[in-house]
């Protein structure tokens, strides 16, 4: 049985589905860096030695900014990060803030199965999420971890 890269369960936005569709067709992981113009459409804002960051190209309701950081290399489980990555991804973070003027927000990383982490993709990657708390329609930003009961 072929490799599956995605959860289609976890998929927020039918757009997002049908790319993650593609790429399970394709045999491929979207978020590998050799993969990735192909499925993503937002600009890269950075790239280190252990993580690229980029918007995510279907944030979350009630943000004003959300950020993906996405491991450089293919892994599943954050005990898989090579030394450094941590620090370097502190280092991005802190960029980022300074660069779009964060005021707050929250760093949140998906690792491992997803019926735990709730990720669409099965490649280790972390959130910058700054909720919109001026939009008329604010609501708090929620990030699910875990599976949808069925």
């Amino acid at each position: 049985m072929a490799q599956k890269f995605t959860d289609g369960d976890n998929a927020r936005v039918d757009e997002q589905r049908a790319v993650m569709a593609k790429s399970e067709a394709d045999g491929v992981c979207p978020f590998c860096p050799e993969h990735l113009a192909q499925y993503h459409k937002d600009p890269i804002l950075l790239e280190g030695l252990y993580w690229i960051a980029t918007p995510n190209s279907w944030p979350y309701e009630h943000t004003k900014q959300q950020i993906l950081f996405i491991s450089r290399v293919h892994i599943e489980h954050i005990k898989d990060l090579p030394e450094g990555a941590g620090e370097e991804l502190m280092q991005m973070t802190r960029k980022l803030a300074e660069q779009f003027n964060m005021v707050g927000g929250a760093l949140c990383m998906r690792f491992g199965d997803t019926l735990y982490s709730a990720g669409s993709v099965k490649h280790a990657h972390a959130q910058l999420i700054v909720p919109d708390i001026e939009a008329a329609d604010y609501e708090p930003v929620r990030f699910k971890i875990g599976a949808t009961k069925k």
